[in-house]
């Protein structure tokens, strides 16, 4: 069955814009740590945060329903692939998302 993988490859803390804006005591992402992986068809996973889902949902469903509409000017070297990132602007999650054959 196919499946996506999303894993956290990379976080990242913007401590110039923290200061600038950000409660005392920010620091990086609580919810996601690099390493973590979650396996979906097109729904949420447990545990994840709702925030970076709404930010890359339409890469999961597109990559899950094998659709390649979102790569038109292609970034990446291959289908089947996004790397995306929530939208906090100091402390951003960046994810590889791709699709993997699951029993």
């Amino acid at each position: 069955m196919r499946k996506c993988r999303i894993e956290v490859i990379k976080t990242h803390f913007d401590e110039e814009l923290a200061a600038r804006f950000g409660c005392p005591n920010l620091g990086h992402c609580f919810k996601h740590k690099v390493g973590d992986v979650f396996y979906t068809d097109y729904k949420k996973p447990d545990g994840f945060c709702d925030e970076a889902w709404k930010a890359i949902y339409q890469y999961v469903f597109a990559i899950f329903h094998n659709s390649d509409a979102f790569y038109e000017d292609r970034w990446l070297q291959q289908k089947d692939l996004a790397i995306c990132s929530c939208n906090d602007g100091l402390r951003p999650v960046i994810f590889k998302i791709d699709a993997v054959e699951q029993e």
